[in-house]
């Protein structure tokens, strides 16, 4: 999807529809509301405040934290836990695309999970970096780059979906992605493009759970399909699906 309709979708769908939830601070300035928002929102996903290293390794045992792995749209940089919790990883890839596409950069990662026993000084009490849900992104030297990321985050918290708080010292951009909102508004892009590819041609659309071991590849050849045409039904941006997913598959008639 294009930077423009990306940010044109965020602005139309609104907070109503995609949260019980009133949207929180909307202006990247932080303010205590937004810090008891975003403790808020991880006690009622149920998150557990990983306290120790050994925590988080437990937790990726268990498929609760996901790996970031750079895929030429991000990278990190001096993050020791690059683990977050499912619904943040899809929010990097696709904030990752889109920031490339946008600007020629790649988007930088500095941290994601930190135990509660490992907390910078800096620190809020109730940071949520804890629990997987946040990411802080580096901000870039490039004047137009910093304007379309401070653009997108806000577009973005506006629909209620995320938190975002631009920082000073170190210079970055605080995310606390709302996993449940989130999904939500990712299903709604995906069913926006599902309706521009069936009226685009006479295509039939059916859903499928993917599997351990699936990949894009096995499952349209599966289909009798192309990976391309999967991704633009389903508005995917790489090509990361995890066990548990549904895709919707498109065929000709």
């Amino acid at each position: 999807m294009h930077v423009r309709q990306f940010s044109t979708l965020a602005a139309l769908i609104g907070c109503a529809a995609l949260s019980a939830a009133p949207c929180a601070a909307q202006s990247l300035h932080g303010s205590l509301a937004s810090v008891k928002h975003m403790y808020h929102e991880a006690r009622r996903e149920g998150f557990t405040f990983f306290s120790t290293p050994s925590s988080v390794r437990k937790a990726v045992a268990a498929g609760y934290l996901v790996r970031l792995v750079p895929d030429g749209n991000f990278t990190l940089h001096d993050v020791s836990y690059p683990f977050v919790r499912p619904a943040v990883l899809t929010f990097v890839d696709r904030l990752g695309t889109e920031y490339r596409n946008a600007c020629g950069e790649t988007l930088e990662i500095t941290s994601a999970v930190r135990p509660a026993s490992l907390q910078l000084p800096n620190s809020v009490a109730r940071t949520v970096h804890p629990t997987g849900m946040a990411v802080d992104l580096h901000k870039s030297s490039n004047r137009a780059c910093r304007a379309w990321l401070r653009e997108t985050l806000l577009e973005l918290e506006r629909t209620g979906v995320l938190e975002a708080t631009e920082e000073f010292s170190p210079p970055h951009f605080h995310v606390a992605v709302y996993p449940a909102p989130y999904t939500r508004y990712v299903a709604k892009l995906a069913d926006a493009s599902t309706v521009r590819l069936a009226s685009n041609g006479e295509v039939d659309l059916e859903r499928y759970r993917v599997r351990e071991g699936d990949t894009l590849w096995d499952i349209a050849r599966e289909h009798d399909t192309s990976v391309h045409a999967i991704k633009l039904a389903n508005d995917l941006d790489g090509s990361l699906i995890q066990p548990g997913d549904t895709l919707l598959i498109p065929s000709r008639r």
